[in-house]
């Protein structure tokens, strides 16, 4: 398809609904195993046709949720913007079969008001994604960290007002120590506002949630459970197995340090390459569905930096079981 001319979602796109949506918990929602995440290839930086194509390919297989953050890019906020793009140019016929979330947390605006957890913040925060994305709310709004210096109460409260405001339909939390997790979740549930989803990384290299009892938590109190970075930011594909390709994320030495690949981890990702052969799968597919085999997944988080990787990632949808 011409990506200049409008575009029209496939009619095939939900023909294996039972196969591709997993219950959020004990919520209403469905997700997507596989959700679009638009932390690294959807900045200003990155081509918009490609953007265009990979988002184009995912909701025509059914991928229903885009993940984003108030600092996606680079730089900071164009991820959004090329989602707003999308919003006006392909989506917006389409916005109620669209489940988006953004967040905030993070570094964004220069001062005292710019990151972290206060009720400001967030509150600003949000105000700003919604322009750029061209929506009049999200469907899921996340703190994106634990906040050790403001108390839990003003984020909380903060996420509970962005709802009654209507500014967001469900909240969630990423990457807070387990005992937040607790109060957030009966802070929460007692204001008619459960949190929806717990965003944590998890993947066959980094199993934290799972070894420090979040994982558990999550399932037990009926709270959803997303993994971003399944696959290691690409150290769980068959990328780095002998060297460091030119143009890699690694070799940009940015967010995935070439001194983070030691002689012993490579000849573990080996050993993993040579038991996806075994499944007759790639090393990135066996890591997406050993993410969705563990208790309490409700989705994977990947990024894509073209149709072909995409397509790749899903076919994770579809492997052997553990």
């Amino acid at each position: 398809m011409n990506l200049k001319e409008r575009y029209v979602a496939a009619e095939s796109r939900y023909d294996d609904a039972q196969n591709l949506y997993l219950r959020c918990g004990r919520s209403g929602v469905l997700l997507p195993k596989v959700s679009l995440g638009f932390w690294h290839n959807f900045g200003g930086v990155d081509p918009y046709e490609r953007s265009r194509a990979i988002t184009h390919y995912a909701f025509d297989h059914g991928i229903t949720h885009f993940d984003l953050a108030n600092n996606y890019g680079p730089p900071y906020g164009t991820a959004e913007e090329t989602f707003g793009r999308l919003m006006v140019d392909d989506f917006r016929p389409y916005r109620d079969e669209l489940f988006i979330s953004s967040k905030a947390g993070y570094d964004m605006w220069p001062g005292p008001y710019g990151e972290w957890g206060s009720r400001k913040y967030l509150m600003a925060s949000l105000d700003q994604s919604l322009r750029r994305m061209n929506l009049d709310y999200v469907d899921l709004f996340y703190s994106h960290r634990y906040d050790p210096n403001t108390p839990l109460e003003e984020t909380l409260q903060a996420l509970v007002d962005i709802v009654r405001a209507g500014k967001a339909l469900y909240v969630g939390i990423s990457s807070w120590p387990l005992e937040a997790l607790k109060v957030a979740d009966r802070y929460l549930r007692e204001r008619d506002v459960p949190l929806l989803i717990y965003q944590g990384r998890l993947n066959m290299l980094d199993r934290a949630p799972q070894e420090q009892g979040i994982l558990d938590y999550c399932a037990d109190n009926g709270i959803g459970f997303i993994s971003f970075s399944p696959l290691a930011q690409g150290l769980l594909t068959d990328k780095y197995l002998d060297t460091i390709p030119a143009g890699s994320r690694m070799s940009r030495e940015t967010s995935l340090p070439s001194s983070r690949l030691t002689p012993e981890l490579r000849d573990h990702l080996r050993q993993l390459n040579a038991q996806a052969a075994e499944r007759g799968e790639s090393l990135a597919e066996m890591a997406l569905a050993w993410v969705l085999a563990q208790r309490g997944i409700t989705s994977v988080l990947v990024g894509a930096s073209s149709v072909e990787q995409m397509e790749c990632n899903m076919k994770c949808i579809y492997a052997k079981p553990f």
